[in-house]
Formats: structure tokens, C-alpha cells, sequence
């Protein structure tokens, strides 16, 4: 489809990241576009997540999660990350080689980055909660290309 044709934000190409969150006993991951860079002094990020999610009921919780910057190479964990429940399902009990610890948190190994925020407000903002962060840590961890949403678009795994 022509990009003239598509609705004005279905036009841009965002990063697709990760929020690592746990229970205090249990880990999840799940996918995110909605993320962004508010305010460089103090380092501050906005994180929408998802209603009715297991990640929501973790960030509510702990008022913390990481946000992890992914690659390429994590196309295929799209599905198992973004398109299950992680109240119905562990996401990460397959994913034991690809995991190491970052402050308390399951984190790919092989994540691009990661950015360990703290919870300062929460709104609502629709089909998501808008969590306003301030930055805590960060870690660089691998090279690699950003995995965009141009990239879930060609193979499929997303319509928009």
C-alpha cells in the first residue's frame, strides 16, 4: 500500500522494545512501541503499556521495569513476547539461555540495551496506561540493527 494511503501514524517507523517486569517471584516480558524520550534533564521516558496485562499489574506493583532495546535477531520472539498472555503462561521458561540478570530484573542477554526506569506517575490513556519514568540505569550490551516496525510489517507479524 502506498504510504500516502495509510493513516498518518501507521506512516512512521517506531522501535520495537521489550518491558522486562516481574512480581517479586515472577519474571515477564512483552512487546512495546510506545515508548519514548520525554525530558533529558532529568533523563525521563514515557511507557504506555497495555490494559489487563500481566506487565501492567507488575509496573503497578514494583513501580519499576527495564525497557529493552531490541534487534533483528529478536523477530522471532515477537510472537511468544507480544501475542500471549503472561497470565496464562511463563514467556520466559523456554528463553532460560537467552536471559541474565540486570538489578533484580530477567533481561535478554542479547538486548541492544536496556533502561531500568522508575514509575513516577501513572494515566490513563485509553487501551494503555501512560507510565511516566525516570531513568535509574542503563547498560549497552550488544551491537546489532534496532528492530523496527517496518521489520514486523514485512514478515507478517503485525497488520498496521
Amino acid at each position: 500500500m502506498p504510504t500516502i494511503r495509510k493513516k498518518p501514524w501507521n506512516r512512521l517507523d517506531l522501535p520495537v522494545y521489550s518491558i522486562a517486569s516481574h512480581d517479586g517471584r515472577q519474571h515477564n516480558m512483552n512487546i512495546c512501541t510506545y515508548a519514548s524520550q520525554v525530558s533529558m534533564q532529568p533523563k525521563r521516558y514515557m511507557v504506555a503499556v497495555y490494559k489487563e496485562t500481566k506487565t501492567l499489574d507488575n509496573v503497578m506493583q514494583q513501580e519499576s521495569m527495564v525497557l529493552q532495546i531490541l534487534s533483528t535477531a529478536h523477530l522471532d520472539l515477537i510472537n511468544r513476547l507480544g501475542k500471549q498472555s503472561g497470565r496464562r503462561k511463563d514467556k520466559l521458561k523456554t528463553l532460560s539461555k537467552r536471559l541474565t540478570g540486570y538489578n533484580g530484573y530477567q533481561v535478554l542477554s542479547d538486548a541492544l540495551a536496556v533502561i531500568e526506569l522508575q514509575v513516577r506517575s501513572l494515566t490513563d490513556a485509553g487501551d494503555h496506561i501512560l507510565a511516566l519514568c525516570d531513568v535509574v540505569s542503563y547498560r549497552n550490551m550488544a551491537e546489532g540493527e534496532v528492530l523496527m516496525l517496518h521489520h514486523l510489517r514485512d514478515k507478517k507479524l503485525i497488520s498496521i
